[in-house]
């Protein structure tokens, strides 16, 4: 059972009548103070599962976290949800520091962010040990991986400073193989192995799509296009294509800006900023548009060109729907991003062993971008788990037409080896097709027995082949031959005869449909929808923060559906916590209803959607109907609104407790019959 002071928090801080699925035995861990590691899908929860521990522990609860945007974020969130939270970054203002160093000193502060970069100074450490830390949270634990896609050199100071503190630490990330599991264990708990929690990678809200790359411009912004007015990001690969396509997307209509790590840290953060605070926005970027997005709203993630690795294509496709709602992704690829991406690990510095890691990690996402079934059910499989098809990626909509490809690809493995393994996939389809190139009859290709026998495809249809077996892994590109193409272990029972192979002729045929647009809400609830993003939106920009730190487009969802008429039915609302009900739930309830609330005494209030807030109603009909005693000519009698609160949450169960609350008149008057109340609410 989880832990009663942490439901309640959970409910009056964060606002959720129940935890997401395992985050409950994380908090209870965590808050207990053992070592843990945490491996949560994306949009999973995992900052409740620190953020709630830290209020119910001792002391500061020291956060490291990658980004200064992403500590920004949540510390503007907590604050929202009325915790005491501050960041040190080098993005502060003199008034920010000041603050966090006075909330330190008071003892009010709970959470504690802090950049890994941080931990170099020498006087990092003193300062955190006398700030009284009880407890080490980190965020993205997965750069520690020395070898990984976000290594950041400094988060291997962590583990100095969990022995230097000795107090528990708490690791958390999305994306980690077996290999950077081990790593993390090694670096940040000296390989002791902590509680460890693998809470599933699936993120069933989004849709997943590839599509082969024909015209990627017009494919992005078709894509863009059926999903106007959303906030979207897409990936490319250079930082050039970021600004060429941003100027495509802004003349075809929509609100787009470019961001890549070229580019001044102002515009940078002038991005950054947008992105927070504006609906509708889409930022053009490479990875360095990354782990700093904590947008909880985003509605697509599109990619123009094909990601690095299984784990960066499901990091950044992670940052779409992490409210839960559902969200579209994309990606683009072809047979030069393949190429450009197995030449980017073979020209690397890492060593052989490592090269043949990363090949492998290629390997999986081309096999996902290539699959014969459900995308999800490939991509769960990379990380060990097994699901059933899920019916939201576009070959569980439209299943791929697959065919026995085992004579095209046997006759493709055989040109290969009659020209040496000295070309790329271009001259071997010549080749193939018999082609009369000044290429083909210098080297005598013309005369090969695989000259001219390649007719059931064209160029396209055979590119298509090549890319397949690139896809399962049977060819690679050799980087001491300029590219060329050379056979894998795996494909040598093909072009023996001993194994067969199947392929997708849907690939080869024509280009895959996207995956049909789904409507967050219904038409009818879809008006009601857009004016409380209206007043949403008001709110944030007299506050001056980002609209999703009012309510997230899930909570807006959820109101719009369920059209609460009172502040109790308001607060059972996911994602409207004590704090914020206080602050904002008349202005919505005022949209909802046409009309201006109630007006609650602050005692009530704080017990709306509670059992306790029925409660109080109730004894207060009662103490209306007794004010002037039972014949109604006594003098006039009443409790105060704090002690009847104070009744409907204690619940005494006899006079004398009764009269401990109230004092003897109100008791003597009241009693009897408030005890008859509360004896039917037990």
């Amino acid at each position: 059972m989880p832990d009663q002071d942490a439901i309640a928090l959970l409910s009056t801080v964060f606002g959720f009548s129940e935890f997401r699925p395992g985050q409950a035995e994380i908090v209870d861990a965590v808050a207990a103070g053992r070592n843990v590691l945490a491996i949560m899908p994306t949009g999973g929860g995992k900052s409740l599962c620190f953020q709630l521990p830290a209020l119910m522990r001792p002391g500061v609860t020291v956060v490291i976290s990658p980004l200064i945007a992403l500590m920004r974020d949540q510390v503007r969130g907590l604050r929202e949800a009325g915790v005491v939270a501050g960041a040190l970054t080098s993005g502060n203002t003199p008034e920010e520091t000041d603050a966090v160093w006075a909330a330190l000193e008071d003892g009010s502060l709970k959470l504690l962010y802090i950049a890994p970069e941080r931990l170099a100074s020498s006087g990092a450490e003193r300062m955190l040990r006398r700030a009284g830390v009880s407890l080490i949270a980190v965020d993205e634990a997965h750069c520690v991986s020395q070898w990984g896609h976000d290594f950041r050199p400094d988060y291997l100071r962590i583990g100095e400073l969990r022995r230097s503190l000795n107090v528990p630490l708490a690791a958390f990330t999305a994306t980690a193989d077996a290999e950077t599991q081990t790593e993390i264990v090694a670096r940040l708990f000296d390989g002791v192995p902590p509680e460890s929690f693998l809470r599933g990678f699936d993120r069933p809200n989004l849709a997943l799509a590839f599509e082969v790359k024909q015209n990627p411009r017009a494919q992005i912004l078709g894509f863009a296009s059926a999903r106007k007015g959303q906030s979207g990001i897409v990936y490319c690969g250079t930082r050039a294509k970021t600004e060429v396509l941003a100027q495509a997307l802004r003349e075809a209509g929509h609100s787009a800006c470019h961001y890549h790590g070229g580019m001044e840290a102002e515009d940078r953060r002038i991005v950054e900023g947008r992105f927070a605070t504006e609906d509708g926005l889409i930022v053009v970027a490479t990875i360095a548009f990354g782990m700093g997005v904590d947008k909880p709203d985003i509605r697509w993630v599109a990619h123009a060109d094909l990601p690095k690795s299984i784990e960066g294509y499901y990091q950044e496709i992670g940052r779409a729907g992490r409210d839960g709602a559902p969200a579209d992704t994309i990606t683009l690829y072809g047979p030069d991003d393949i190429r450009f991406r197995r030449s980017q690990i073979d020209e690397g510095l890492a060593p052989p062993e490592r090269k043949e890691a990363d090949h492998a990690r290629l390997n999986a996402l081309l096999g996902l971008a290539e699959a014969l079934g459900c995308r999800r059910q490939v991509l769960l499989g990379y990380f060990g788990e097994t699901a059933a098809p899920c019916g939201n990626c576009d070959l569980c909509a439209t299943p791929p037409d697959v065919f026995d490809a085992t004579t095209p690809v046997r006759k493709a493995l055989s040109a290969m080896l009659r020209t040496g393994e000295w070309f790329g996939a271009g001259h071997l389809i010549d080749v193939l097709m018999g082609a009369q190139t000044d290429k083909i009859r210098e080297r005598g290709h013309d005369q090969l027995p695989t000259y001219g026998i390649g007719t059931e495809f064209d160029k396209r249809g055979w590119q298509a082949v090549f890319r397949q077996m690139a896809a399962h892994d049977l060819v690679r590109p050799d980087p001491a031959r300029h590219g060329a193409l050379r056979m894998t272990e795996a494909a040598r029972p093909i072009l023996r005869g001993e194994a067969g192979i199947t392929l997708r002729r849907d690939t080869i045929a024509k280009a895959p449909r996207s995956p049909q647009v789904k409507m967050l809400v219904s038409e009818e609830d879809a008006p009601l929808r857009s004016a409380l993003k209206a007043k949403r939106r008001a709110l944030a920009e007299g506050a001056r923060v980002p609209a999703y730190v009012i309510f997230t487009d899930k909570t807006l969802i959820e109101m719009a559906e369920t059209r609460p008429v009172t502040l109790d039915a308001m607060a059972r609302i996911g994602g409207v916590g004590a704090t914020k009900l206080e602050k904002y739930g008349a202005a919505f309830l005022s949209v909802i209803t046409g009309e201006t609330p109630e007006d609650l005494h602050p005692a009530r209030r704080k017990l709306a959607g509670r059992d306790a807030g029925t409660l109080y109603d109730r004894l207060l009909a009662v103490q209306a109907d007794l004010a002037r005693g039972a014949d109604g000519t006594d003098k006039p009698m009443t409790c105060s609104s704090s002690q009847l609160a104070k009744l409907a949450e204690v619940k005494p169960s006899d006079l004398s407790g009764l009269a401990r609350l109230l004092g003897e008149r109100h008791a003597e008057r009241f009693g009897d019959a408030f005890l008859e109340v509360l004896r039917e609410a037990s």
